[in-house]
């Protein structure tokens, strides 16, 4: 159902594509739109361990949540600030390319594991992150992306 990487020797492997999951902050989510239109938006995400899942956090309302109510297949995209070799101009790029479907999350008591795993990516402020979820997350929706798919490579942008 889902294709092969066509560049198969660029391919990096399951645990290095989990471990720029983990580490990065933020990719693109690419949802199916108003009128058919792809539409991606960049986003911070929390990829957890324990469930394989990838999750995310935003408003209550807007055209993210029409999209995915209306389309549960998304793609999401991560890619990282990559690397020079001595000598070399061009920087070297891993990226990664999720596939799943994606859902809205009911239960706030998971909300709110969500949004602190979120928020720890960021800081480790604890009298910040309390007065955000204490202030903020009857306002916030978070999706859960089960993936089905996912790839990853190392491109060199020469």
């Amino acid at each position: 159902m889902f294709r092969k990487m066509r560049r198969i020797k660029q391919q990096i492997s399951r645990e290095e594509c989990i471990r720029i999951l983990k580490e990065e902050p933020r990719g693109i989510l690419s949802m199916l739109g108003d009128d058919g239109y792809p539409y991606g938006i960049p986003l911070s995400h929390w990829y957890c361990e324990e469930d394989g899942k990838i999750y995310f956090h935003g408003a209550k309302t807007g055209h993210k949540i029409d999209a995915v109510s209306n389309y549960d297949k998304v793609s999401f995209c991560v890619y990282n600030e990559g690397y020079r070799k001595e000598g070399e101009w061009a920087l070297n790029i891993s990226s990664v390319v999720v596939f799943g479907k994606i859902r809205l999350v009911t239960d706030q008591e998971k909300a709110a594991m969500i949004c602190t795993n979120i928020c720890r990516k960021f800081t480790d402020d604890e009298e910040y992150l309390q007065r955000e979820l204490d202030h903020a997350l009857s306002r916030v929706q978070c999706l859960e992306l089960n993936p089905e798919h996912m790839t990853g490579k190392l491109v060199n942008e020469a």
